[in-house]
């Protein structure tokens, strides 16, 4: 693997990361949201993150010259395969003097831990943190490699 191969499985992983902090902060947003223009209160979002195949094209120029890896460990890139809903994610709370009450006095609120979604912040900005270092590591790694070539 080459150089540009590790950044863009950094960069995917940046992207990636990115998308589960803006899902996050959506979460902590809404932690008190009992209505949403779908009906209902807000609904807690987890990312889903899926490993890169190698495109089909790649695959076959690989296959070709005989260099195909079958290795598992062999890197790829990361990408957010989906945002699913949490359905179940609804706490139920009477307060019959809310607008939001139904006719039993029970309000729907969003079943949001703000402990675990701020751990899930945490985590997701730890690994930006270590994909950045990454690429800083593979610049400054060309930059001596091109300055070996000035000497």
């Amino acid at each position: 693997m080459g150089i540009f191969d590790t950044m863009r499985v950094s960069l995917s992983a940046l992207t990636a990361q990115r998308v589960r902090m803006d899902v996050t902060a959506s979460n902590l947003a809404n932690v008190d949201t009992t209505r949403t223009p779908q009906g209902g209160p807000y609904l807690r979002r987890q990312v889903v993150f899926a490993t890169e195949q190698p495109n089909s094209f790649a695959r076959l120029v690989d296959a070709r010259s005989g260099s195909l890896s079958t290795a598992p460990s062999a890197a790829r890139g990361v990408y957010v395969a989906g945002i699913v809903v949490d359905r179940r994610a609804v706490r139920e709370v009477y307060d019959p003097a809310h607008p939001d009450a139904d006719a039993n006095g029970i309000v729907r609120y969003p079943d949001i831990d703000v402990v675990s979604e701020m751990t899930n912040l945490l985590a997701a900005a730890r690994a930006y943190e270590a994909n950045v270092t990454v690429l800083e590591s593979l610049k400054a790694m060309a930059m001596r490699a091109l300055s070996i070539g000035r000497a």
